[in-house]
């Protein structure tokens, strides 16, 4: 069985990626007080076909590489909801979780052993107000939303890394959320937020694959959100967006 891009060989960009990507990943320059707080990043995560799609691949890689290397890394993803707050298995090389169905089987076999994350995990509790509950996973690791892009950004899996849960979809509610993260950025911790802007693969054809083609109601709202990425102004947010995800600068 083939992926959706009918990659004759599933995640063969992925391998040819690595050959180049490893040795740059090993010189990145660590972070520092110095570099001030990291960006608070937002990019669509794509699902494990990627892995086979070589200039997505390159590109969240060179975004990684154009900041200093975070000293750790937390980020949310919609494919984890949970309420009240609760944050995956710190422990070294936590299995990931295959969230997903129908692709070929190599993708239920690849691992992103990451380092302990226990001293990120007591900063984030640190984060929370009085009487709000942060709890800790004891065997969940990574979902897709936080695996796929991280093994392209740092394809070494040498950052301790924690995903916390989507614990609602209250906007105030989630804004709050940030707001309390937000501090971490000052210690080295790069926070994401990945997701797609649109999600409709049953939708997607072999016929637009072959031809690259994409549909309106896709087109049209990526046209949407990137209009009000520049447009709409939010206070401590300076906002950009490129072809496949954009960065939140605060």
């Amino acid at each position: 069985m083939n992926s959706l891009l009918d990659s004759e060989v599933p995640a063969g960009a992925y391998d040819r990626f690595l050959i180049d990507a490893l040795p740059r990943a090993r010189s990145q320059r660590a972070w520092t007080p110095v570099d001030g707080p990291l960006p608070a990043l937002y990019l669509s995560h794509g699902a494990p076909p990627l892995f086979d799609d070589g200039p997505w691949l390159r590109e969240l890689f060179e975004w990684a590489q154009s900041l200093p290397k975070p000293k750790s890394v937390l980020i949310v993803s919609a494919h984890w909801e949970a309420a009240p707050l609760c944050l995956s298995a710190p422990a070294a090389r936590t299995p990931l979780v295959h969230d997903f169905g129908g692709f070929h089987p190599r993708y239920y076999t690849m691992t992103y052993d990451t380092p302990d994350a226990t001293a990120l995990a007591h900063r984030v509790a640190g984060t929370m107000p009085d009487g709000e509950s942060l709890y800790q996973h004891p065997s969940r690791g990574l979902a897709h939303g936080a695996w796929v892009p991280l093994m392209a950004m740092y394809p070494l899996g040498d950052i301790p890394v924690l995903q916390l849960g989507l614990p609602t979809h209250d906007p105030g509610r989630l804004l709050e959320l940030g707001a309390r993260l937000g501090p971490l950025r000052e210690e080295g911790v790069l926070v994401i937020g990945s997701g797609f802007m649109t999600h409709g693969l049953p939708f997607l054809t072999r016929e637009m694959l072959t031809k690259g083609e994409v549909p309106s109601w896709s087109s049209d709202f990526d046209t949407w959100v990137a209009d009000r990425a520049v447009h709409t102004t939010v206070e401590g947010f300076m906002m950009g967006f490129s072809k496949r995800s954009f960065q939140t600068a605060v």
